[in-house]
């Protein structure tokens, strides 16, 4: 997130696009209804009426995949119409006629046609926008995991610029993270294109400052392998071992059939986890690792804020903590890491490492904790970023781009579109939440959204099992009729094994992030004769 969650009580607006915060993330949503009833005004845009859409003063109820085509046609109506913040665009950015170019492709006649959107609607949500200064757009997966995700997110920062409503407080450009600590994982280098604290493996300077601390001769000069990448070279034999940590794989990838012949040919699987789980299956070596309540380090949430995590309870049986897995097979391999507690990892590496971490240490976070940038010992860390309209490389730069159709769309033999997404009660694979009888009481097993014309026309009940079936596999599922849904559209998570929306999801992926087009995939739907589950 450029701005803070504290920020959410004094914001004047909300646009929300491809959130559903009611579920996904409920206590930011919490934050975003306590401000409307104070008097904000908040536009939603989601394919599906979800339960945010009813504090909605706008709910704009775009067809799956058409997030670019919309927020094109918002553009040029804030262009044509000189509603846009002209002393930003020209004092803080560059590249605006580039921009006013392609947008002039998308009149509201145009993006109305391919998001679904009435012309009227489009140029009333722009004219709001534009009204009320500065505006807080958030997003979370529905603008990501789309095979046009990178552009989606490039769309909606041209957007705030364009409004002007960078580098201000309560406004900006603000993804709601969609794992625990996965903005930690990300600054600490769980990314194959950086070191920790965003600096470049291309970078010769920042190798060179790696390389010194760490006391090896060379580091690798090239990017290394996305998740898609790794799968496949473990069956063409270019991955021979595979170190899964943390995650379940086998059911949070797309086409899990795929997925699992890729795991079954690994040469060598290690995987480090709290419980046995789906992917274990498929491993040589389980470490078991402590979880969140059994440890001492620190977590980075959406916000940028490094706050401190306590150890709740010791771990159980031979259950360690990860620095301690790591240390210990390093040590198996010749080197010895002088560490001995998360503290020591971060104070005497990490923070000095990386820039932009300089000035969080362990005695500064036994409060709030701080949110980065924070690069010496006497900053207060950063509530939002670009200050001012400076943006780290100098001006922003707009980056114009087209809209493009999800990889695989309706037809005669798969007519509806297939959307997924997390419901309240569990979370992610149900490794943890599955093993609540609380949270199974609440939510038992998986169901598929449809809406009642479908359901209707043919004549399924609510609660009735029917088969959902892709070019990839097929699952038994009840039915959920509900006015969320819009014609044409089925809703599923991936809660749940057996009826697990990726048995069914597309492998198809964003050519720069290569993030799984999730949110779109076409499917068909058939009522069910017996009550059965399966796949």
């Amino acid at each position: 997130m450029t701005n803070s969650f504290g920020e959410f009580g004094q914001a004047k607006m909300f646009f929300v696009i491809g959130s559903n915060m009611t579920e996904a993330h409920p206590v930011a949503a919490t934050f975003v209804k306590n401000a409307v009833e104070k008097g904000a005004s908040l536009i939603v845009a989601d394919p599906r009426r979800h339960k945010l859409a009813a504090f909605a003063d706008i709910h704009l109820g775009l067809a799956v995949g058409s997030d670019i085509a919309l927020l094109n046609g918002l553009m040029h109506v804030l262009i044509k119409e000189e509603l846009y913040d002209k002393s930003f665009v020209e004092n803080h950015t560059e590249d605006f006629q580039k921009l006013r170019t392609l947008v002039e492709k998308y009149p509201p006649e145009r993006a109305g046609a391919i998001s679904g959107i009435e012309p009227e609607l489009i140029v009333e949500t722009a004219r709001r926008l534009a009204r009320v200064k500065p505006v807080m757009i958030c997003y979370t997966l529905g603008i990501t995991e789309h095979t046009c995700g990178r552009n989606n997110v490039v769309s909606v920062a041209n957007l705030q610029m364009l409004l002007g409503n960078m580098g201000v407080a309560c406004g900006g450009v603000n993804p709601l993270r969609g794992q625990n600590n996965v903005q930690g994982a990300c600054d600490m280098g769980a990314l194959p294109n950086v070191y920790p604290g965003y600096q470049a493996v291309t970078d010769p300077k920042a190798r060179e400052k790696f390389q010194a601390f760490w006391g090896v001769d060379s580091l690798p000069q090239e990017i290394g392998l996305m998740i898609p990448e790794m799968m496949e070279g473990l069956e063409e034999k270019k991955v021979r071992a595979f170190y899964i940590f943390g995650e379940n794989l086998a059911n949070t990838e797309p086409d899990i059939a795929k997925v699992e012949k890729e795991l079954a040919a690994a040469e060598f699987l290690i995987c480090q986890d709290i419980f046995f789980n789906e992917t274990t299956r498929f491993a040589d070596v389980v470490f078991p690792a402590a979880a969140w309540s059994e440890n001492d380090g620190t977590f980075t949430n959406s916000e940028r804020r490094v706050s401190r995590v306590r150890t709740a309870s010791l771990p159980p049986g031979e259950a360690r903590p990860n620095w301690w897995i790591f240390r210990e097979i390093a040590r198996r391999f010749g080197q010895e890491w002088e560490f001995a507690s998360a503290r020591e990892i971060w104070d005497n590496e990490i923070s000095v490492l990386a820039p932009n971490l300089g000035g969080i240490k362990y005695g500064r976070i036994e409060g709030d904790g701080l949110q980065w940038p924070c690069p010496s010992t006497d900053h207060p860390g950063t509530g939002f970023l670009h200050n001012g309209g400076a943006f780290a490389r100098g001006k922003g730069q707009f980056l114009p781009v087209d809209w493009t159709p999800p990889a695989e769309v309706p037809d005669a033999d798969y007519p509806f579109v297939l959307s997924t997404g997390r419901r309240l009660y569990h979370y992610h694979t149900r490794t943890q939440t599955g093993r609540c009888e609380g949270l199974n009481d609440l939510l038992s097993e998986e169901t598929a959204d449809i809406s009642p014309r479908d359901a209707a026309r043919m004549s399924i009940a609510d609660g009735e099992y029917i088969r959902v079936s892709s070019r990839r596999g097929k699952v038994t599922v009840r039915a959920r009729v509900t006015e969320e849904v819009p014609e044409g559209l089925v809703w599923m998570a991936f809660h749940f094994r057996e009826n697990n929306a990726n048995w069914l999801a597309n492998p198809a992926f964003d050519p720069v992030t290569l993030t799984a087009e999730y949110k779109a995939c076409a499917v068909n739907i058939e009522k069910q004769v017996c009550e059965c589950q399966g796949n």
